[in-house]
Parts: structure tokens; C-alpha cells; sequence
């Protein structure tokens, strides 16, 4: 019985671990590209939207990715009728269970949830949306290398084309599908672009204060040595 408790309490620990040992390829940072940030939107409202709600962003927040109100509504905007409203879905979670088994997860932090020793986040996801491949075991018809037995079909199939498993271990591309796999990567990257800037929109704000009051403490350092000498020179 004792070892039983152990087991059940070292579980999510083993787990952890067993993840931690995956070490995945760097994500190309695109959080300073404008325009990949606007193609990595588009992407996420046509294909993930429609499953995983976003629901602590706001599409007013688009604004940041120099995209204007018209834009917004008329391109990015299918199940909200305000600005203001959260990325929401309309498929209702009980619903969604009972399609999938459980409801897909909302995305808002994906890439700060996902971050672990073996990477971040955003690199978890770019070796996700990259490692898809079929597997007739599954209900889905699909599996992953990142994460095994996975519930959720390869949505970008049609851009990514069809991989398969080899007898080595090693994914080949068995049906191409509309962009080439360096086109892939670089949509992909896009995505997950967008995915780390839905988990923290004021990042790039964030670190330029921080970069600022850091100049700022440097220079009053200077200011109070000086202060200090002069308050000081005649002490002996």
C-alpha cells in the first residue's frame, strides 16, 4: 500500500521529467516582426479558433499588430460582433467534451504554460505543429512525436501535407501539401509567434521600461557616488 502512495505521488514528478528530457529545436523569433505576428493572427482565428478559445484576449488588443478596427472585423472577426469581445468560440464546453473526450484547452497562455527546462514554450510548440504524422492506430488518424498519443487531428494538414513514421524513427513527408516544408516552418513559426504574444501583449512595452529604468538607476548610481564624495571629501 505504501509503495503504491509513493508511485501515485511521484507520478506527476516522473511525468515532468520524462518531458524535460525532450530538447527541442529553437523557435525563430518573430515577436519584433509585425507582419509575421498579422500572418500568425490569421492563422490561428481560421484553424484554431474554431476548436480552442482564446478567451482572455480581446480583439481590440489586435490594434498592437498596426491592424485597424475595419481590419479587425472584417478579417479576424467570425463569432463576435463588438471590438472589445474576448476570442471565444461558439462550441460549448459540454459539447466539446462529449465530441472529444475532453474540451481542447484554451490558448491564451499556451506558450507560457508549455515553457519547461527542455525549451520554451514557444520552441514546444514549433516542434508540435511540426511533428504530426498519420497513424491508422488512432482515432483521429493522427499522431505526434512531441506528444504521443495525442486527441487533436493535425488541423494544418492541408498546408503541411501528409508525413508518415519510418522504420528509423524519422518523419518523411509521404503527400506534399500546398507549401513546401521550409513555407511550413516559416507559417508555423508565424503561429507560434502569435500564440507567445497572446500570452503576454505587452511584452515588447515591458521590456523597454525595463530597459529604460535600468538606464535610469545606472545613471542616478553615478550621481549619488558623486554626491557621496563631495558630501564626504572633508571627513577625515
Amino acid at each position: 500500500m505504501k509503495n503504491l502512495l509513493c508511485v501515485l505521488l511521484l507520478a506527476p514528478l516522473l511525468a515532468l521529467a520524462s518531458e524535460s528530457d525532450q530538447h527541442f529545436e529553437p523557435a525563430p523569433d518573430k515577436s519584433g516582426d509585425v507582419a509575421a505576428l498579422q500572418h500568425g493572427a490569421k492563422l490561428f482565428v481560421n484553424y484554431c479558433l474554431n476548436c480552442h478559445s482564446a478567451s482572455f484576449m480581446r480583439y481590440n488588443r489586435l490594434r498592437d499588430l498596426e491592424l485597424s478596427d475595419q481590419q479587425i472585423r472584417d478579417n479576424l472577426m467570425f463569432t463576435a460582433e463588438k471590438i472589445g469581445e474576448p476570442m471565444t468560440i461558439a462550441m460549448r464546453r459540454n459539447d466539446a467534451k462529449q465530441w472529444f473526450g475532453v474540451p481542447p484547452p484554451d490558448l491564451t497562455v499556451i506558450a507560457r504554460a508549455r515553457g519547461s527546462e527542455a525549451g520554451s514554450g514557444a520552441d514546444w510548440l514549433y516542434a508540435y505543429m511540426r511533428g504530426f504524422y498519420r497513424d491508422d492506430t488512432r482515432p483521429s488518424g493522427w499522431n505526434n512525436t512531441v506528444f504521443p498519443n495525442v486527441g487533436m487531428a493535425h488541423v494544418l494538414w492541408d498546408l503541411q501535407g501528409e508525413q508518415v513514421m519510418g522504420e528509423d524513427r524519422k518523419l518523411t513527408l509521404a503527400v506534399p501539401g500546398k507549401m513546401k516544408p521550409d513555407e511550413y516552418a516559416a507559417a508555423v513559426a508565424d503561429l507560434v509567434a502569435y500564440l507567445q504574444y497572446m500570452g503576454e501583449p505587452a511584452a515588447p512595452l515591458r521590456r523597454f521600461l525595463g530597459i529604460f529604468v535600468l538606464i535610469f538607476l545606472a545613471g542616478f548610481l553615478v550621481l549619488a557616488y558623486a554626491l557621496k564624495r563631495e558630501f564626504w571629501k572633508d571627513v577625515h
